[in-house]
């Protein structure tokens, strides 16, 4: 069986200032690379740069300069970085790719932005306990709704790109890979996730109400139903995924549990649909495609939003789903989305290719084949920058590639 398209995540500092890194990156068989345009704060290894092997980013940033005309007058607006030698590191990026035969799709970051929410901590999600995320904005928040659908037309249509994926497209949560993160004390399974993922804010309680669930009590029943984990005595085992709906009715009743998904999903489609519309708006051409990192998990939050694939379907071009994890995540993540995809529709199925980040180059093959049958029709390959040179050429040789260009 052929292997379905496969595309590379990347970021600037992978390929600016390393000429050889277009070449190896298009010797490993694959046809498109995912370049960052606008990302969050990390710290990234560069094994095979020949300036650094640590690159820093201190905050959420874009990668390119931002258009000031489409600011001027926002009280929110994208930050700039540093730490790129360059005036627009992704244009430089882009175009070097580009002249090694790949075609270039943006990645674009929207609601995880820990810089906004220190700067702006109005914008932020406000648990149930009343604690700030200033990691997290607020989607139900019109401000920050505007906010995110600017950054998106801008950052998604960068000259060069031939498509855009978006990323936190909808709400983030408790989970974020935080500085000497000191939260793991308390075993959260994923309805305890959720329940310390709820937003509480104003516009969020404004928006449980018009749903139909009185804000004051939904909140008791969220911090009574959240008291067991911080005690000790939570239900155990966890919960698969698939039964997490039926948990969450469990704990909050079933009307509190519908107000809660219903005003959830509401926020979260309203900011796909119009970043996906002003994605469209600002492309060069009617042959943009428009993805969504996403999973067909209702409750979900973070960088792969929960969707209604019956829904999203219908305006967004396709899904990159989350298939690391074995054959239950890749059916979990593909099988409720085939059904339906519309004649264009794009599956992509995203598997981790870094051994040190718990992925599985080695059985790449196997998993392409197994995300294939389920419906996927390209493969989404994180990251070749990450990636060891010992992963690479697994990933080579599992895209019928032979082996990369040694560093």
């Amino acid at each position: 069986m052929m292997t379905p398209r496969a595309s590379v995540f990347l970021y600037p500092w992978d390929v600016v200032g390393d000429p050889a890194a277009p070449r190896r990156v298009a010797e490993l068989g694959v046809r498109q690379a995912t370049l960052a345009a606008a990302y969050h704060s990390t710290r990234a290894l560069t094994p095979r740069h020949p300036r650094h092997r640590v690159v820093t980013a201190r905050h959420s940033s874009v990668l390119y300069p931002p258009d000031p005309r489409r600011w001027s007058g926002q009280a929110l607006r994208p930050y700039t970085q540093d730490w790129v030698d360059a005036a627009d590191p992704f244009d430089a990026a882009a175009e070097a790719l580009a002249g090694a035969g790949l075609e270039v799709h943006s990645w674009v970051v929207l609601a995880h932005n820990s810089r906004l929410g220190a700067e702006h901590p109005d914008t932020s999600v406000v648990n149930a306990h009343g604690d700030r995320y200033p990691w997290a904005p607020c989607i139900g928040r019109p401000e920050v709704r505007d906010y995110l659908v600017r950054l998106a037309a801008e950052a998604a249509t960068r000259p060069g790109a031939r498509g855009c994926e978006l990323e936190s497209c909808g709400w983030y949560g408790l989970a974020h890979l935080h500085a000497h993160d000191k939260t793991a004390g308390v075993a959260l399974d994923a309805a305890g996730q959720l329940l310390m993922s709820l937003c509480f804010c104003d516009r969020c309680r404004d928006g449980y109400a018009a749903y139909g669930a009185e804000p004051a009590a939904l909140r008791a029943a969220v911090t009574a139903a959240l008291r067991p984990y911080w005690d000790g005595t939570a239900a155990a085992p966890p919960p698969p995924a698939a039964e997490i709906p039926a948990r969450i009715d469990e704990l909050l009743g079933t009307e509190r549990a519908a107000a809660v998904l219903g005003w959830r999903r509401a926020a979260a489609t309203r900011l796909q649909r119009e970043a996906v519309e002003a994605v469209r708006a600002a492309a060069p051409d009617s042959a943009f495609r428009v993805l969504l990192h996403a999973t067909p998990e209702p409750y979900a939050c973070g960088a792969n939003a929960g969707v209604d694939p019956a829904e999203v379907l219908t305006f967004a071009d396709g899904l990159v789903l989350p298939c690391t994890g074995g054959p239950a995540a890749r059916t979990a993540a593909l099988e409720p989305c085939a059904p339906h995809r519309r004649p264009q529709t794009t599956l992509a199925a995203n598997l981790t290719v870094v051994s040190g980040m718990g992925g599985s180059p080695s059985t790449l093959a196997a998993d392409a084949a197994h995300a294939t049958d389920l419906g996927a029709d390209e493969l989404r390959l994180y990251h070749a920058g990450l990636a060891s040179s010992t992963d690479l050429a697994r990933v080579a040789e599992a895209l019928g590639a032979g082996r990369p260009t040694p560093a």
